[in-house]
């Protein structure tokens, strides 16, 4: 999977065999002024995210689970995929409908960030 090939805003920020994390527009939500841990973020895993302590590879037949999270915890759509390309199509999907507003962050977050919301919505261009 490659940054280009993302919708707008989408970047890969990191991939191995098993498990991508994609972060929306890093470049602006990078800790500095706004909290790491609210970027919007796109987990594409084979296997449970988080799997058991110990089980470090997923088996064969795992299937492939894409997330979009807005904070820790806080998980916004998933689906699951018996495909890696199916998933990556998921989460080529995923991505656009954020991208587009799909999905109204301020019904998500848990902890008041008005600031950040603002710029969120500006950047969505709610």
């Amino acid at each position: 999977m490659d940054s280009a090939d993302l919708p707008a805003g989408w970047e890969v920020w990191s991939a191995g065999e098993t498990r991508y994390v994609l972060a929306y527009r890093p470049d602006i939500f990078d800790s500095k002024e706004f909290p790491a841990p609210c970027l919007p973020t796109i987990y594409l895993t084979k296997g449970q995210r988080g799997r058991r302590p110990g089980r470090h590879q997923p088996a064969p037949d795992d299937p492939w689970h894409v997330t979009l999270s807005l904070e820790p915890e806080i998980e916004v759509a998933s689906a699951r995929y018996d495909d890696r390309d199916e998933a990556v199509a998921g989460v080529h999907d995923l991505a656009a409908r954020f991208a587009d507003g799909e999905f109204d962050p301020r019904e998500y977050y848990q902890v008041p960030r008005e600031d950040y919301l603002d710029e969120l919505d500006a950047i969505l261009g709610e």
